[in-house]
């Protein structure tokens, strides 16, 4: 049997063969579930993650507000902790995922917390 990839997969590999992440620039990794969003700096040389945040973090899933605004948070949090490491530049992975939505509003809120994608 074929190997069967959905459009997801398929876009998901295609943007990794191009984004690497290294210790001054790491990856910001982004999943999305139907409930959550979690995102990861991870530097792929030394394959370690750095920083996460996520929306089941305490701070942010006592907050009231849509997916949307939640995921703005999350974006702040994953900025906030990436300025305590030291890193100010990132590449952006939305892990196949169309940039709209929970996505976007995640990468706006970390521009608003200082990174540069």
């Amino acid at each position: 049997m074929a190997n069967i990839l959905t459009k997801n997969e398929k876009r998901r590999f295609r943007i990794r063969k191009v984004v690497k992440g290294v210790a001054i620039r790491p990856r910001l990794s982004v999943f999305r579930s139907n409930s959550d969003i979690y995102a990861q700096l991870i530097d792929d040389t030394k394959g370690l993650t750095l920083a996460s945040a996520s929306s089941r973090d305490k701070d942010i899933n006592a907050q009231k507000g849509t997916k949307i605004e939640k995921s703005k948070l999350v974006g702040n949090a994953i900025a906030r902790k990436a300025a305590e490491l030291g890193i100010t530049s990132i590449v952006f992975d939305r892990g196949g995922k169309l940039y709209h939505g929970r996505i976007k509003a995640l990468a706006e809120g970390a521009r608003e917390g200082g990174l540069q994608f």
